[in-house]
């Protein structure tokens, strides 16, 4: 039987010239590369994000695609996107999926891990 998956990765960053802590705005953004670690070609479809800050607020974001782009990726091929999501906390977190469809129809969700969005002289 046939495996499908796909492996994500995440980087952060805090973009200090584009946040305004004193109206508790605090703007990151993240760069994601998705890989097909899998054994077909699968197309990502849409992805759902749930966004929660220090104050424990949440916010989910769902869509077609990501930055407008349903890459289709074969076995061993990768897809790299950035974008960003602003805060009222100097600290929050993001995790969510991706819906995918794999060449043979198969449909299959894939898990994006908890990753943590913070000013870097909060992290010691």
């Amino acid at each position: 039987m046939a495996t499908y998956d796909l492996s994500v990765t995440v980087r952060t960053r805090y973009l200090p010239e584009q946040s305004k802590p004193d109206r508790d705005e605090y703007l990151f953004s993240y760069t994601i590369t998705i890989k097909n670690t899998g054994e077909v070609p699968a197309q990502l479809i849409s992805r759902r994000w749930i966004i929660t800050d220090a104050n424990n607020r949440t916010q989910e974001v769902a869509g077609l695609g990501v930055v407008g782009h349903q890459p289709l990726l074969k076995p061993g091929e990768q897809f790299e996107y950035s974008s960003g999501t602003p805060l009222a906390t100097p600290q929050g977190s993001m995790h969510g999926e991706y819906f995918c469809v794999a060449e043979d129809g198969h449909r299959f969700e894939v898990k994006i891990p908890e990753f943590v969005l913070t000013l870097p002289s909060m992290l010691h």
